[in-house]
């Protein structure tokens, strides 16, 4: 991207020795980021903000103008709201599930450039073919280095896809067609952070990257070169760098600090109860990063509430599938962070928290039939614990 070279000028003559507290804001860098680390996470930032156009590459198919369109709640690196929902279509028959990428892909881009609109395409369409859609809103992005610093094994030793130990819960560890675990998206959809942020950048903004160089097509339609001036790739491998960087450096929400003690009463009673009741049977409290991480992710314990595995939440819950994941599959979703969230579960259907437990079914029933028998008081004391987090 051709702007980077100036925004990092800017960022970094701008980020000196400044180091991030360990229980930094939202939005926030982790802590122990050396000062070219730090420069870097500006630079992501600045270039995750900025405005992109159709002269730098922007689409021609696209469903946002900048990276924090859709991650902006409740700071930048946040996740996203009602306001921009990514359309999701495909197609699942006999077990398997068909991603449509020869009608284009599962990611339905709804905007179209004035250039691409002029050579007589529009935005693309839901294939007649697919079976299922779904609206889903952007995913909170702190704390994703950490995540991803978590290793393999640590994952595969609390998969347990047969419940063999008979409680219910047969969380799986998904993988892509390439064998690679995929611990991030909604259904497991991207292996590493680098994946994660080149697939939103081809298919929310139509960046073409050095990863992937070919134009996304129009429902499997190639758009005419014409219509898309600029070379490819449009974000070169350092861009695409600094990105990613910003994205992995950006610290995990910390939990509600300074309750009042009648507050820190409730809070502890209802994150009893969230572990009594079963609900830490998927969303698990801690996991530990690898020593192989960069250092200031290495050897940490975090607390993310999840598992990262794929779970069946039922039919309620159930619409589009994924690579490894059946429509009624998901990913457990962290919870840490709950409280800046103002919509929830992965197409933001629920307004409260409450409701969105009550949406909870298939290996999530017990514990969600068992949140629905709690006195009122006890129901209570769990949202007021999810609401600290």
């Amino acid at each position: 991207m051709r702007v980077a070279a100036t925004i990092s000028c800017v960022a970094l003559g701008a980020c000196g020795d400044e180091v991030a507290d360990p229980a930094a804001a939202p939005g926030e860098s982790v802590a122990g980021l050396s000062t070219g680390e730090r420069g870097r996470f500006l630079v992501g930032r600045a270039l995750f903000e900025r405005l992109a156009t159709a002269d730098e590459g922007l689409g021609p198919l696209y469903n946002a103008e900048r990276c924090s369109d859709c991650h902006d709640q409740p700071v930048v690196g946040g996740g996203g709201t009602q306001r921009f929902r990514v359309l999701k279509a495909t197609r699942f028959t006999d077990g398997r599930c068909d991603l449509l990428r020869a009608e284009g892909g599962d990611n339905i881009q709804r905007r179209a450039t004035d250039l691409l609109v002029a050579h007589g395409m529009r935005p693309e369409v839901v294939p007649p073919t697919a079976t299922d859609t779904a609206l889903m809103t952007a995913p909170p992005l702190f704390g994703l280095g950490l995540v991803e610093a978590v290793p393999d094994t640590v994952l595969a030793e609390r998969a347990d896809p047969d419940d063999r130990d008979g409680d219910g819960i047969s969380g799986r560890l998904p993988r892509l067609p390439d064998g690679r675990t995929a611990r991030f998206g909604r259904k497991g959809d991207a292996s590493t952070l680098e994946d994660f942020v080149d697939t939103a950048l081809r298919f929310e903004l139509g960046f073409t990257t050095a990863l992937h160089p070919a134009e996304e097509a129009r429902n499997g339609v190639p758009v005419p070169a014409a219509a898309d001036p600029m070379p490819d790739p449009e974000i070169d491998a350092p861009t695409m760098s600094q990105l990613t960087d910003y994205v992995r450096f950006l610290a995990p929400p910390a939990p509600e600090a300074d309750l009042p003690a009648a507050d820190r009463d409730t809070v502890s009673r209802g994150g009893a109860l969230f572990r009594q009741i079963g609900c830490a049977s998927c969303h698990r409290e801690e996991l530990r990063t690898g020593s192989a991480a960069p250092p200031m992710l290495a050897d940490r314990t975090i607390r993310p509430y999840s598992d990262l595995l794929l779970h069946d939440l039922g039919p309620a819950l159930a619409d589009v599938c994924g690579a490894d994941a059946s429509p009624s599959e998901l990913r457990t979703a962290p919870l840490w962070g709950l409280r800046y969230r103002t919509r929830y579960l992965h197409d933001g259907r629920a307004a409260d928290i409450a409701s969105a437990i009550s949406a909870h079914g298939g290996e999530a029933a017990a514990a969600r039939d068992a949140f629905l028998s709690l006195p009122d008081d006890a129901r209570q004391a769990v949202v007021r614990f999810l609401n600290s987090l």
